[in-house]
């Protein structure tokens, strides 16, 4: 596929590009494929980011679900949704200093977007100001993804002002009130918490160890977890449960040492069900599609993203066999020119425009999640991962009749 044509069908009608890359697959390089990556990147931030600045994203976004009864209620939590889903993914480039250029360029501009976004957010004066938990339980979910963010790029917190970080501090102090069912929602608790840790705030260790002590009694097996005590076939063991997992432990067993056992066998993990997720694309990029929450497209690859981004890729890969995997699944999923509507807003589907795939708690502001795949953009062009040549996946190097190395569990 030419990867110009992304930029055309999916991207960018509303918003230029400002990298570009015009190579078709086969004689990519590195520098085009993170070029198309910032690309992707920018086609998901610029609606969220400029007209949250500006205090408009409550006016502009469209709140599509699968059933237009569903959106009275969904308009209640779509906006945080979207918001901190994007940050989420977005954070560890928007914490990298060594770019250049054009990138550089774009990257400053929505680090001063996201700080007057996140002062919008959290203003009660503010047309924008978001639901933190003054209704429903679903303010959890994405105050934790925001927190995520915020934990992915420390140097946004030291650029808010004090008065704008009073408002954060207070908005997540609001989802403390919001008991998490006995499933992944345990490790949302945890990560703000986690996040309070990080800026030296009193924080709710139960929250923490609780989720912890959850997750271990649910591990099933071969680096996969149960989504609560039961298996579930999705994708929620990279949605939520390893990267969540992996970073509460990371800040958990700097603080507390009791944690460090833990936190050592989750790396184990971790690594195992990375390998499994880089055997589930196959050689044309797509992935089984299986269970709820598809419509996140992409983001169904958080883990295999932050395993790269957090220097965990399983021994047996190359990092650059990852990007090559992973710049395959954006390929597959963002060749559609329904994935946007006219104005550059993601819309409900896998592969295009596919409402029926929705569960009832998907809305516009949902599909952000997509943005967690573009984690290793937190990488600079020098490390092996954007600048080793391309190397094939197993699925693909599989079909050509390689005598691949056999699979075995954990």
């Amino acid at each position: 596929m030419e990867r110009r044509k992304f930029i055309q069908n999916a991207g960018l009608l509303s918003v230029a590009p400002l990298l570009s890359s015009s190579l078709s697959a086969g004689t990519s390089s590195p520098a085009s494929t993170r070029h198309y990556w910032i690309n992707y990147l920018q086609k998901l931030a610029e609606p969220i980011l400029v007209n949250l600045s500006n205090d408009q994203l409550k006016e502009k976004m469209p709140v599509e679900a699968k059933d237009q009864s569903l959106v009275n209620d969904r308009v209640k939590y779509t906006h945080l949704e979207a918001f901190g889903r994007l940050l989420a993914g977005i954070a560890p480039w928007l914490q990298l200093e060594q770019t250049s250029g054009a990138e550089k360029q774009l990257r400053d501009k929505y680090f001063q977007l996201e700080l007057k976004g996140i002062a919008n957010a959290t203003s009660p004066k503010a047309k924008d100001y978001m639901n933190w938990g003054d209704e429903g339980g679903q303010p959890l979910v994405d105050a934790s993804f925001f927190a995520y963010g915020l934990i992915r790029c420390p140097k946004i917190w030291a650029a808010l002002g004090p008065p704008v970080k009073q408002n954060v501090i207070a908005c997540l102090l609001k989802t403390r009130k919001i008991k998490p069912p006995e499933n992944n929602w345990l490790l949302f608790a945890a990560m703000i918490e986690a996040f309070f840790i990080t800026i030296n705030e009193p924080y709710d260790n139960e929250r923490i160890d609780y989720a912890i002590q959850k997750h271990t009694d649910w591990y099933k097996g071969d680096g996969v977890y149960g989504d609560g005590n039961e298996f579930h076939w999705d994708y929620y063991n990279s949605f939520v449960i390893h990267p969540y997992l992996y970073d509460v432990l990371k800040i958990a067993a700097a603080k507390d040492a009791q944690y460090v056992p833990i936190y050592k066998k989750v790396i184990e993990h971790n690594a195992r069900y990375a390998a499994i997720q880089e055997r589930l694309i196959a050689a044309d990029g797509s992935y089984p599609v299986i269970g709820r929450s598809v419509t996140y497209r992409t983001g169904a690859f958080h883990h295999l993203a932050n395993t790269v981004l957090t220097k965990q890729v399983p021994q047996q890969l190359k990092p650059s066999q990852m990007r090559c995997a992973l710049t395959a699944v954006m390929e597959k999923f963002t060749d559609n020119k329904e994935m946007f509507d006219e104005n550059g807003w993601l819309r409900i589907g896998l592969y295009g425009h596919q409402p029926a795939l929705a569960e009832s708690y998907i809305s516009t502001g949902s599909l952000y999640l997509s943005s967690v795949i573009l984690l290793p953009l937190g990488l600079p062009e020098t490390d092996p991962f954007w600048s080793d040549a391309d190397e094939e996946w197993t699925a693909k190097r599989l079909i050509k009749g390689e005598n691949v190395q056999a699979d075995h569990a954990l």
